[in-house]
């Protein structure tokens, strides 16, 4: 079973497993991250293999600094002034693949683009100790719940990887925003830790929703994200045998008959929800319920970034298929 280090013992045993081609789990402000050295191939395969990832889906690629970053990657004006306002932190950039990037070919699924983060804290510290840029997806078996927490990890890889360093619970609790410029656009390829209304609001110009209908980066199947549970949006009332995922102070019909019931935010706070999300539907799942129905949630601000996860541990479980732009 993997080790769980607090992150004042867990950065030389991190730096030493990755240097031999194997990958850790570390805490980032979104989600914990299975990391490896993306600029090895079979580092990078690791990664695929230990989350049974399908592999014409891309990883984000983490840096340490803006040097690292324009190693890997060029920005056009708007990319960096969006670097500049939101770095370190929840949002990844799609960009054009610099000339001579060091990124191995795995990590992008041969995109001709490749989508770039700043992660705060140890996941920084740790990329500029190692002086290499990580591919790092969710730490998560592939299209299942995205983990919030060191324990989490361990419950689900634990077998299959040698480290978990654990920075507790994480701050943001969703997957960083991805936006990608280009045509005249600013368009938001999946919703995250920092809103449209944000992006929109800092560069006056309207964000754009979804792709071009084809992968274009990290989290776009349409079923992600998934407990064994199936998942029941919008519900006016609990069935029998059901788990409820609640929202906000009121509950829907039947509550109380509920197989179990937790609240992402009684007080109907979106950040808060956000937190939440993961961790609770791990919960219900564990109940057993053989379906969790989830109480409506609003849409605006972060309440995209939770509809966008919910409808994805929703949809059909084929893993194959993108969710309609």
């Amino acid at each position: 079973m993997a080790r769980i280090l607090p992150l004042e013992d867990a950065l030389a045993p991190a730096i030493e497993i990755i240097e031999l081609g194997e990958v850790v789990a570390i805490p980032t402000e979104t989600v914990y991250g299975l990391a490896a050295d993306a600029t090895n191939g079979e580092a990078v395969a690791r990664i695929f293999e230990v989350k049974g990832r399908p592999r014409f889906n891309p990883l984000i690629v983490h840096v340490g600094s803006f040097d690292m970053a324009r190693e890997v990657a060029v920005f056009d004006e708007i990319s960096e002034r969006l670097a500049q306002k939101y770095w370190p932190g929840p949002l990844t950039l799609v960009l054009p693949l610099n000339e001579n990037h060091c990124i191995h070919p795995l990590v992008t699924t041969g995109l001709e683009t490749v989508a770039v983060r700043m992660p705060m804290g140890f996941g920084q510290q740790l990329i500029n100790t190692l002086g290499r840029p990580l591919a790092a997806p969710s730490a998560n078996s592939s299209g299942r719940i995205s983990p919030t927490s060191a324990q989490a990890v361990a419950d689900d890889l634990g077998s299959k990887i040698e480290l978990v360093a654990d920075g507790g619970r994480t701050q943001v609790g969703v997957e960083s925003t991805i936006i990608k410029v280009g045509d005249g656009e600013v368009r938001m390829l999946r919703p995250g830790g920092i809103t449209a209304d944000e992006v929109s609001e800092f560069l006056g110009v309207d964000v754009v929703r979804g792709g071009s209908g084809s992968i274009e980066a990290p989290g776009m199947l349409a079923s992600h994200y998934a407990p064994d549970a199936s998942v029941r949006l919008d519900a006016q009332e609990v069935r029998d045998g059901e788990a409820l995922m609640a929202f906000g102070p009121r509950r829907i019909a039947n509550a109380a008959a509920a197989k179990a019931i937790l609240n992402l935010s009684p007080d109907g706070n979106l950040r808060e929800a956000a937190a939440n999300l993961y961790a609770y539907l791990k919960a219900l799942d564990g109940t057993g319920a053989a379906t969790i129905a989830v109480e409506p949630i609003p849409v605006d601000g972060l309440g995209e970034a939770l509809r966008d996860r919910l409808v994805r541990a929703a949809a059909p479980r084929d893993g194959g298929s993108l969710i309609p732009q």
